[in-house]
């Protein structure tokens, strides 16, 4: 598979290294430094675009590559009031698209089990339930996409809450979620019921990026031989 990775930070080099690992090749990188190469003639043969780059920048890089019909895998955050706008473009374009808060096989299992878990606490009031996301003092937009993704899908499974809100403004119905920027930590993310008499935990800690690099790859994968918009979940399977 040839690759295009728009973006080349921190993740954008875990991403091509794990591709050389598992046989593929990159054959393009745009990035700030290169914007003039980010034309049609230049994806001549790539087979799947990779995009990790900023809030600001990312909606209009993934449109872009969309327009030109190649698969794109998208794990930027913070952008995604106008993710319904790719989505149409993906149909239109007849390509392929698949946008993750977290492209981790370990925190998109993460994800099941909160909402499985949401589900069986629904009943169970006395319990109440919080959200504390760690990242790296870099990481721009708060909380994570991935503490987002985390909150709505206790929403989704359970009636006690409808949203989420910052601690400094809890509200009745609302999931408060904390977020801490510390040191080079690559992501930590813990969902707390708490009660009175005990406290269930699920903890899903990065040791480092490798793992959201591969599930990236993995993502390319998948949808590079495929037309439609999917998720983590299509390609795991679950």
């Amino acid at each position: 598979m040839n690759i295009a990775l728009i973006g080349y930070g921190r993740m954008g080099h875990e991403i091509e290294e794990m591709a050389l690992k598992r046989g593929h090749s990159v054959k393009l990188i745009i990035d700030i430094n290169n914007q003039h190469d980010f034309v049609p003639e230049k994806f001549t043969g790539i087979d799947a675009v990779i995009e990790f780059t900023s809030p600001e920048t990312a909606f209009g890089s993934v449109m872009k590559c969309l327009e030109m019909r190649k698969p794109v895998v998208s794990g930027t955050t913070g952008w995604m009031k106008d993710h319904y706008k790719a989505v149409k473009e993906c149909i239109k374009s007849d390509t392929s698209f698949i946008h993750s808060s977290n492209f981790s096989v370990g925190v998109n299992i993460l994800f099941r089990l909160n909402a499985e878990l949401a589900r069986l606490m629904e009943k169970h009031i006395e319990y109440s339930v919080s959200i504390e996301e760690i990242h790296h003092t870099k990481k721009l937009d708060a909380p994570s996409g991935t503490a987002i993704s985390l909150a709505d899908g206790i929403v989704k499974e359970n009636e006690n809450y409808d949203g989420w809100s910052f601690p400094e403004n809890p509200t009745g119905k609302k999931i408060p979620v904390r977020s801490v920027r510390e040191g080079l930590v690559p992501g930590t993310h813990t969902v707390e019921w708490d009660s009175e008499i005990d406290s269930i935990t699920l903890r899903h800690e990065a040791k480092n990026r490798k793992g959201f690099a591969l599930g990236a790859i993995l993502a390319a994968e998948f949808i590079s031989s495929r037309k439609g918009v999917f998720s983590m979940s299509d390609v795991l399977g679950f």
